[in-house]
Order: C-alpha cells, then structure tokens, then sequence
C-alpha cells in the first residue's frame, strides 16, 4: 500500500463527525494478538465492528518498516491505529502517515502499564500528566481529519479519585478528542505484570456509566472483563459501545454472537465463517506467507465446542510444517466434525 505526504487540500478538508453506530462493538488493540491477520478473521465474524492495531509507537511508525507496522487488507475496515508516545509533534506527524495510509481513527495509548511504555513516558503512566496528553491530542487533531481518540484506565496504582479521572477526560475532550475508551481499572505500574494489569485491580463500571451520564454528548466505549454476549450487552444501557479484549481471541465466535445481538443479523456456523477465510489465506500464502502466522489467530474458534480440542491439535502441529496450506486446515474441520459426532 502507498502512501503519501499529506497535501493542503487534504489539511484542509473539514473533520467528519464521528459515527457513533460503529462504536457498538470494537476489539481492543492487543500486541502480538491483533495484527493483519487477526483482524482479517475478526472482520469475518463481526462485519460492523471496529477493530484496532497492536500498538506502535509514534517513532517506529515514522522510521520504521511501514508495510510491516501499517499494512492492513481492505476489508477491516472500519479500522483504528494505536499509537504510542508523549511527544506532541512525532505523534502528530504519525497521525499524518496514518491519515494517509488509510486509517479510519487514530487513537492514543494511556493504558499499557509495562516497564517499557513506563521507560519512554507513556502508556498509563500518561494518566498523571492530562496537560501533557491534552497537548498531543490536539497536535494530533490538527494534524488529521479523521477522530484522534483516547483509550484511559480510571487511574495508576491507588488512585482513587473519579474527579480526577474525569478531569483527564475532560483534557483530552478539550484538546479535541472525539471518544474515549475506558479501560474501567487501574494500571498498577509497581509489583503487576501486564497480564496481572488485565486481571488484579477491581474493576469499576461505575465510574464509566457516571462519565457518560455526565457528559451525554461525550461518546464513551467501556472496556475490561467483558467475556459474554450477555455481560457486553448489559453495558450498552450505559454507554455507547463495549470493547472486548481477550474474551474476542480465545473465543472468538462471541464476536459474532455479540454483533448477531445487536444487529438481528443471523448466525452463521463457524464452519461457514471458517471458509470465508479461505481465498485471503490462499493469497497470503501464495505471497510466501507461512500458514502457522494466520492459524494461530483460529485456534479458538471451536472453544468450548466438542471436538474444539481436536481443531488446535491438528492446526498447532502441522501449520509450521513446509507446504501446510488450506487443506490442513479442512483436515482440522474433519476432526472437529468426528469428535464432535462422537461426543454427542
């Protein structure tokens, strides 16, 4: 995919309001989880959702391998780049570059707690310094047309104050931020890993539903221990939309269960989802892509699901292998379909 530096007439364009029916279902920027791949399969499930890259930081976005870091297929969209940084003007100028490959939104890192994202200054370590992050985000929105957004946790470590935490908010809204996305929990960013960051601190919805009752105009998507279509739902009388985490890669198929819910749309197998990926990884393998880089975003499909066990032995042991190709993954199906005829 080209792209191109950004030219007067694009700067001049006028911003498009943000269209909040997309913000119903999103899945949230996972690294190492949500790459190209990932998100192709994801699109399959849930065609309306909104879907977000791994993170990359705003350096290695202006100087690194861009096809590697911001090559996307075209059916993702709607589709959100996650950036990382705390320096207004390299964030505005890989906002530019990912205007100009074609992203949908440009949205902010405040959340990730790791050691790393505390070392370069941002992440959640962020959430201390409103002043700090209002000055990207509005680096940012002059720099683009499309939403410039922020994704936040409620605090760091004991924070314990919404006034606080909706004083951030409010900063980033000023500066020019079209949504939020709340992470509802704290980031511990001395003694928790970033899986226990995911896990740990108590989660508090409350402080979500009173931000979006405050500000009705503010949209506002909650994020955090959603795992079931009936969990993600209930939220919905709350706020504008839910973000699913890890509930959406270990089983996936909530995805389309979720956007069945809210659109009526009508459910599909998975094994009628499963071959809609088809002639995207003929393709990529055709490119010279190995199949063990797609399948490992399948390997849930079937969880829960008798013969599911079945369908992660036979991808897992033979997509590494030379020559694996579509027909593995048929194989996978056969044993799913025999498991599953032999537990009933």
């Amino acid at each position: 995919m080209q792209q191109t530096e950004t030219t007067a007439a694009q700067a001049s364009k006028p911003r498009q309001p943000y269209v909040l029916e997309g913000l119903r279902l999103s899945v949230a920027p996972m690294m190492d989880w949500t790459d190209t791949h990932c998100r192709v399969f994801h699109r399959i499930l849930a065609p309306g959702a909104r879907l977000y890259t791994e993170m990359v930081h705003a350096n290695a976005v202006i100087h690194g391998d861009r096809q590697r870091l911001l090559g996307f297929d075209a059916s993702e969209h709607p589709l959100a780049l996650q950036l990382g940084g705390s320096d207004p003007a390299l964030l505005a100028q890989a906002a530019r570059i990912a205007a100009d490959w074609g992203y949908d939104e440009v949205n902010l890192n405040c959340g990730c707690p790791s050691d790393r994202v505390q070392a370069g200054r941002f992440g959640a370590c962020l959430m201390r310094e409103p002043e700090l992050v209002g000055e990207c985000v509005a680096a940012m929105v002059a720099a683009v047309d499309i939403p410039v957004t922020v994704k936040c946790r409620l605090g760091v470590d004991q924070d314990n104050d919404y006034a606080a935490f909706a004083g951030f908010v409010d900063r980033q809204v000023q500066a020019g931020a079209a949504m939020v996305v709340v992470h509802a929990r704290n980031a511990w960013l001395q003694g928790l890993s970033p899986k226990e960051n995911r896990e740990v601190p108590p989660l508090r919805y409350d402080w979500a539903y009173r931000l979006k009752a405050e500000r009705p105009a503010l949209p506002v998507v909650l994020n955090g221990g959603l795992a079931t279509v009936e969990a993600a739902q209930a939220q919905l009388a709350h706020v504008d939309g839910v973000m699913l985490g890890r509930a959406a890669y270990h089983d996936p198929y909530v995805l389309h269960l979720l956007e069945a819910a809210q659109t009526g749309a009508p459910l599909r197998s998975r094994e009628e989802l499963l071959q809609q990926m088809r002639p995207y990884v003929e393709s990529q393998l055709q490119a010279g892509l190995a199949l063990k880089h797609i399948t490992r975003h399948l390997l849930g499909l079937y969880h829960g699901q008798p013969g599911g066990r079945g369908f992660r032995k036979v991808l897992s042991e033979g997509a590494h292998l030379p020559g694996a190709d579509w027909a593995l993954v048929e194989q996978a199906v056969q044993v799913t379909r025999d498991q599953a005829a032999r537990a009933a």
